[in-house]
């Protein structure tokens, strides 16, 4: 956790929002951060154990690698809106992270929030609109206003971090989302 002294170094606007990704907003406390962690474990895994259940063996043997981070350097503040955010910041950050640095993953998820109607194709368009010749991702505002954008990503990054295949957290996220968002964005099928 950053000291106060490196948050002052920090560029001013990023920092007096506390939204710089080298440091947590100073009014954040480790007590809290560990309280929204548990809570972003528990929100991201709800339907994540009973869709993979079934085919935990057969997913075991032929789970890919978690791929490497498209970005692995700073990531940008982000947006700054004029509505409310439909997660905590800590969940809603974790999202955007995930968003940034493994599109690869998430371009493959549908999202079911009806964010078609704004051409977008996958779960990935929710947070990223454009990349910078190194990779870097310039942040959609949408996803920060959406609870579903936001829980998509999250399933899809806790059961990337736990080894899962595209595959199978695709076949997750579907079966946690299609019966009750009958439309989604016009994702392709998963690519091997």
């Amino acid at each position: 956790m950053a000291n106060g002294a490196n948050i002052a170094a920090m560029s001013g606007a990023c920092a007096r929002r506390g939204l710089c990704w080298r440091s947590l907003p100073p009014w954040t406390s480790s007590t809290s951060l560990q309280r929204w962690a548990a809570i972003a474990l528990l929100v991201a895994g709800s339907g994540a154990a009973a869709a993979c259940s079934g085919d935990r063996a057969r997913d075991t043997a032929t789970a890919a690698k978690p791929s490497a981070p498209a970005y692995a350097g700073d990531l940008p503040p982000l947006p700054r809106v004029q509505y409310a955010a439909a997660r905590p910041e800590p969940l809603t950050r974790a999202a955007y992270e995930f968003a940034g640095r493994h599109p690869d993953v998430l371009k493959q998820m549908p999202c079911f929030c009806g964010c078609e109607r704004n051409k977008h194709v996958h779960n990935g368009d929710c947070f990223v609109s454009g990349r910078e010749a190194n990779g870097r991702p310039q942040w959609s505002p949408h996803g920060i206003g959406c609870a579903i954008c936001i829980d998509v990503a999250l399933l899809a990054a806790r059961m990337h971090g736990a080894g899962s295949t595209v595959a199978a957290i695709r076949a997750a996220v579907e079966q946690k989302y299609r019966a009750e968002y009958p439309t989604s964005t016009p994702t392709p099928p998963v690519m091997p």
